[in-house]
């Protein structure tokens, strides 16, 4: 069998409708209308060689519940939405199923609106710099 790495994990989730490849902290990620729903995992405490999905807590639960050896969470993520998935235990079927749960997950939410310091006005910053200086005095 071929060793699954993020590439593999990638190419399956980039077949999901209106997925974009990403960046989030230095590290690749899959996005769908510009929600984050699978990544490389950049805290420490994560395992190498191990992915992240969002889902939500019942479902990571019940995850880590049936298949410890695969799903797992690490002290740094156990607040938020996601489970870790060890790419060495897992096969490419479970793969699909999971990039497709957490993709309805994260496209269930309003779209994110991106703001760029390009799209902010002179006034957004200067204005508030102003009233600093002016408090200030």
């Amino acid at each position: 069998m071929k060793e699954i790495t993020w590439e593999t994990v990638r190419e399956i989730g980039l077949k999901l409708p209106n997925t974009t490849a990403g960046i989030a902290w230095r590290s690749p990620t899959l996005e769908v209308d510009g929600r984050r729903f699978a990544g490389v995992p950049v805290h420490k405490s994560a395992e190498a060689n191990s992915f992240a999905i969002h889902c939500d807590f019942a479902d990571r639960d019940a995850l880590i519940a049936e298949q410890p050896h695969i799903y797992y969470t690490a002290a740094h993520d156990e607040n938020y939405p996601c489970v870790l998935v060890r790419l060495a235990r897992i096969n490419p079927e479970a793969i699909e199923d999971l990039l497709r749960m957490a993709h309805r997950y994260e496209s269930s939410k309003p779209p994110r609106r991106q703001i760029h310091w390009k799209e902010r006005s002179p006034s957004d910053t200067t204005g508030s710099l102003d009233t600093r200086r002016n408090r200030n005095r």
